[in-house]
C-alpha cells in the first residue's frame, strides 16, 4: 500500500547500514545539554598532514552560536513520547495538530502564513544541528506502538575533511489512530553543511529542509458517551462528524485531509578578520590554528515556500452554515462541489551585516548591525481563481552578544528587529537576557526581557474557498515578556517564572470566527523541577502554574503536573543499564480549546468544562553497551476509566503499550 512505502525504504536502508556499518559509538536522544569542554579544534591537523583521530568524537553547534552540545545518552527520561514534551498535547492521534497547555504566544515578525500547530514535528533552521565528528556516524530510531503506530528516523553524519561536515536526516512518521478515520502521516528531512577554511577566516553553514504534514480529518466523535459502552470497546466503530473517502477502497481514509509542505534553503556564510597564531602540542606533532576575531562581514540568504490546503472531497451544507450558504450535491462526487482552500506564502530573505568582536579569544563580547530585504509573496488558491499579495520590506537588526563558553563567565545578549517599510513597516523585536554560567557543575541563571509588535498574519486576514472569501483587518498585536530562569544540574533542581502582558490579541473565537481581543491582559506562569535521589531510587518531579486575567480568551489549566518514579541501575559491571518505573502526568479542570479542522487551529470556547483523570504510565528502559531500547505500557487510567479528553469531540487513545530502539553505529 502506498501509505508504507516510507518504511519499506526506511527498512531497506536499515538493513543495509546493519550489514555494513561499524561498532556503535553512543546514543543519541532527546536534545543535549551543552559541553563547554569539547575541544574546539575542529581544523586540527598533524605535522604529517594526517588526521588524528584516536577515539571517536561527535559535538555539533547551533546557528549563530559557538555553544558546543553532545547528545543525550541517558535512560531516565527515554521512554517519554519527543512530540509531547513537555506539555504539548495533540488531538488524540500521534502526529495530530497540537497544542502547547503551557501557554506561548505564536512567534511571528513579519510577513507570515500563519498555520502552526504541526510545527512541533517540523524540522526548522533556527532548531538545525551542525555536527562535527572524526568518524562517519549513523543514527537509527524506531519505535512502534498500538493501532500501527509508527515513527522511525535516520541520521548519518560525517566530515568529509576535518574542517568539512555534512549530515542527513529523515523522519517518517505514520499512525492511523484508535478511532475511524483519523490518519497521520509525515515526513520531514533535512541535509546540513557546515564548512571553516583551514586559518578559521571563512565559515559557511548551509542546509535543505522539507517537511509534509498530513491529517485526515474526522471532525471528532459525535457521541463521547459511547466511550463508556461496551458495544464500542473497538473505538473504530464510533460515529465520528466527518465522513469516509468513498473513492478508498477500504473507507479507512477521511473525506476532509489538512496538508502542510514546506520547502527551505538557508546559505549563511561569514569571512572574519584578526590575528592568526598556531598552537602546537608538548612534543610539536599536534598543531592547530587559532584565530582571535576582530571584525567581519555574514551575508544570510533564506528561501523557502510553504503550503497549506484543506480539501472536503464530500461536504456538507450544514457544515459550513457558520461561513457561507450553499447547497452541496450530497449523491456523489463532483469537481464543482468539492471545497478546497489552498494558501501558498513564498519567501525570499536576504540579509548583510558588519560584527565585531571585542576581547580575548574564548570571551569576547560581539557586535552584530544589519540591514535585511525580504520578499514574500501570498497567494490563495481554490478551483475558481486565486488571490495574490506581493510584499517588499526592509528592515533593520543588531545585536550585542557574549556567551559562556566556559564555568564562572557572565553571558549576555540582547537583539532587536525592526521593519522600515512593507505592509508589516513598525513592527519590532527588542530581546534583552543575560546570566551567568556558575562553577562546580552548579548551573546557571539568567534573567530576560522581550517586546514584540506584531502584524496578523495572512490566512488570518485572508481565507477564501470557491464559495466564500473571508476578509479581516486587525490592529497590531503587542506582547510584553518579563521571564527568568535558574538551572542546577548539581541539585537536579530547574525553576523559573514568566509574566506576558498582551494587547490586541488575535484569536479564533468560540463562533469559529477570526477575532481581535484589544484589551490587555496578563498571564504569569512558574514552573518548577526537582529530582530527588535516594541510592537507585529517582523521584523527578514538575509542576506548573499559571494564572490569566479574568475574561481573556485564552484556555490553560491552572496546574500542570509531571510526577515520576524510577529505579536505575546497572548489571553485570555496567554492560547492561537500567531504568525502570511509573509516570503520572495531570492538569486541573478547566474550559479547553476546541481544535476547528477547517482552519487547521484550535480556538477559544468557555462552554466545554474539561475534567480528565490523571494520565499513568509504566515503563521499563535498558541500555546494553550502546543500544538504548524501552517498552512502555500508556494510558493505563483508560483501563478503569473512559478515555480523557484533548479536545471538545477529541478522546485520547485507549490503553496502549509502545515499543522503541535508538541505535548508533560509526564505521
Amino acid at each position: 500500500m502506498k501509505r508504507n512505502t516510507g518504511f519499506y525504504l526506511y527498512h531497506f536502508i536499515l538493513f543495509y547500514f546493519l550489514l555494513t556499518g561499524g561498532h556503535a559509538l553512543a546514543q543519541m536522544g532527546q536534545p543535549s545539554a551543552a559541553n563547554p569542554n569539547i575541544p574546539h579544534a575542529d581544523t586540527s591537523k598533524t605535522n604529517t598532514n594526517k588526521w588524528r583521530s584516536p577515539e571517536p568524537r561527535l559535538y555539533y553547534k547551533k546557528l549563530n552560536s559557538e555553544q558546543t552540545y553532545v547528545p543525550d545518552t541517558g535512560l531516565h527520561a527515554f521512554q517519554r513520547r519527543e512530540f509531547s514534551q513537555p506539555w504539548y498535547r495533540n488531538t488524540g492521534n500521534q502526529g495530530s495538530a497540537t497544542q502547547n497547555l503551557l501557554f506561548t504566544p505564536e512567534d511571528r515578525l513579519g510577513p507570515s502564513l500563519g498555520y502552526h500547530d504541526y510545527d512541533i514535528y517540523r524540522m526548522l533552521p533556527d532548531s538545525l544541528k551542525f555536527y562535527n565528528t572524526n568518524r562517519p556516524y549513523s543514527v537509527f530510531s524506531y519505535q512502534l506502538g498500538s493501532k500501527l503506530e509508527q515513527i522511525a528516523s535516520i541520521m548519518h553524519t560525517q566530515n568529509i575533511k576535518p574542517n568539512w561536515n555534512f549530515a542527513f536526516t529523515y523522519r517518517k512518521m505514520y499512525s492511523p489512530g484508535f478511532f475511524n478515520l483519523q490518519n497521520t502521516n509525515h515526513d520531514n528531512t533535512n541535509l546540513t553543511t557546515n564548512y571553516q577554511s583551514k586559518d578559521l577566516h571563512y565559515k559557511l553553514n548551509a542546509a535543505i529542509i522539507y517537511n509534509k504534514e498530513q491529517q485526515d480529518e474526522n471532525g471528532g466523535v459525535l457521541y463521547e458517551k459511547q466511550l463508556d459502552s461496551s458495544l464500542y470497546s473497538d473505538r473504530k466503530t464510533m460515529n465520528v462528524v466527518f465522513p469516509a473517502d468513498f473513492t478508498n477502497p477500504n473507507r479507512t481514509r477521511s473525506a476532509i485531509t489538512n496538508i502542510q509542505r514546506d520547502f527551505t534553503l538557508l546559505l549563511q556564510h561569514s569571512y572574519t578578520w584578526g590575528p592568526t597564531d598556531t598552537l602546537y602540542n608538548a612534543d610539536s606533532t599536534h598543531i592547530t590554528p587559532k584565530l582571535t576575531p576582530r571584525f567581519g562581514i555574514t551575508h544570510r540568504l533564506d528561501f523557502s515556500s510553504e503550503k497549506h490546503q484543506y480539501k472536503d472531497r464530500l461536504p456538507d451544507s450544514t457544515r459550513y452554515t457558520d461561513f457561507f450558504q450553499h447547497a452541496f450535491i450530497t449523491n456523489g462526487y463532483s469537481i464543482q462541489d468539492s471545497l478546497l482552500t489552498y494558501q501558498q506564502w513564498t519567501k525570499v530573505d536576504n540579509k548583510i551585516s558588519l560584527n565585531g568582536f571585542f576581547g580575548k579569544s574564548g570571551n569576547q563580547l560581539q557586535f552584530i548591525a544589519g540591514i535585511g530585504n525580504r520578499i514574500d509573496n501570498f497567494v490563495t488558491n481554490n478551483t475558481i481563481g486565486n488571490n495574490r499579495d506581493n510584499i517588499l520590506s526592509n528592515y533593520l537588526f543588531g545585536e550585542i552578544k557574549k556567551e559562556a563558553l566556559a564555568p564562572g563567565q557572565w553571558f549576555y545578549k540582547a537583539n532587536t528587529q525592526f521593519y522600515l517599510t512593507g505592509d508589516d513597516a513598525g513592527d519590532f523585536l527588542l530581546h534583552a537576557v543575560a546570566g551567568k554560567e556558575l562553577k562546580n557543575n552548579w548551573g546557571s541563571f539568567s534573567a530576560g526581557f522581550k517586546q514584540q509588535l506584531n502584524s496578523a498574519p495572512y490566512s488570518y486576514q485572508i481565507f477564501e474557498t470557491q464559495f466564500d472569501t473571508i476578509t479581516k483587518s486587525y490592529n497590531k498585536e503587542s506582547i510584553t515578556q518579563i521571564y527568568g530562569l535558574l538551572e542546577s544540574p548539581k541539585l537536579r533542581f530547574t525553576a523559573g517564572a514568566s509574566n506576558y502582558l498582551i494587547s490586541n490579541y488575535i484569536y479564533i473565537n468560540q463562533n469559529r470566527q477570526f477575532d481581535q481581543y484589544a484589551k490587555a491582559f496578563n498571564i504569569t506562569e512558574i514552573w518548577a523541577r526537582k529530582t530527588f535521589r535516594l541510592g537507585r531510587l529517582f523521584l523527578d518531579n514538575e509542576l506548573v502554574y499559571q494564572q490569566t486575567t479574568a475574561g481573556a480568551p485564552v484556555n490553560v489549566p491552572t496546574v500542570l503536573g509531571r510526577h515520576q518514579l524510577s529505579i536505575e541501575s546497572s548489571l553485570f559491571k555496567g554492560a547492561l543499564k537500567l531504568a525502570t518505573g511509573v509516570m503520572i502526568q495531570y492538569h486541573t479542570s478547566y474550559y479547553c480549546a476546541g481544535y476547528d479542522p477547517f482552519f487547521n487551529r484550535y480556538y477559544y470556547q468557555n462552554s466545554y468544562y474539561l475534567s480528565n483523570q490523571p494520565e499513568g504510565s509504566v515503563y521499563f528502559n535498558f541500555r546494553v553497551k550502546r543500544f538504548r531500547a524501552y517498552i512502555m505500557c500508556d494510558q493505563i487510567q483508560a483501563l478503569f476509566y473512559h478515555n480523557n479528553i484533548a479536545a471538545p469531540g477529541y478522546p485520547m487513545p485507549d490503553f496502549m503499550v509502545r515499543f522503541g530502539f535508538t541505535w548508533v553505529f560509526i564505521n
